[in-house]
């Protein structure tokens, strides 16, 4: 470890972008040199709930920062989300999350491994419904 050093990185708001997933991102940290964990900014408009979709072999998990939601993760109830909370969604599970609320729903999107965008399924037909 001996000449390395810690470092800041300051992401740039006009970075953030649009997915069609149904949220804005910002990406934190997601570099090749740092496969071990990816970190974005997600942000979804009031009445909007993002595309259902899983992860191939990334454990993905959202700390809501701001905003009022509800998150739904294949075999779990649909459960409310609130700034502090901590949703874990294992590899491969389908998942999305609605804003409930009345302001901008925000929160932390941290991968590990890193996020890479071939592991990323867009589901359909929707598991859920019955």
């Amino acid at each position: 470890m001996s000449g390395e050093r810690g470092r800041v990185h300051r992401p740039d708001e006009a970075d953030e972008f649009y997915i069609d997933e149904g949220c804005f991102i910002l990406e934190s940290w997601n570099r090749s040199d740092d496969p071990a964990v990816s970190i974005a900014r997600a942000r979804v408009a009031p009445g909007v709930t993002t595309r259902l979709h899983r992860l191939v072999g990334i454990v993905e998990r959202y700390l809501i920062l701001s905003g009022a939601g509800e998150v739904e993760v294949e075999g779990m109830d649909p459960t409310p989300v609130q700034p502090g909370d901590l949703v874990e969604i294992p590899a491969g599970l389908g998942q999305r999350i609605a804003n409930r609320g009345d302001t901008d729903l925000v929160f932390l999107a941290i991968c590990t491994p890193r996020f890479v965008p071939g592991a990323y399924q867009d589901i359909d037909p929707d598991p859920f419904v019955s």
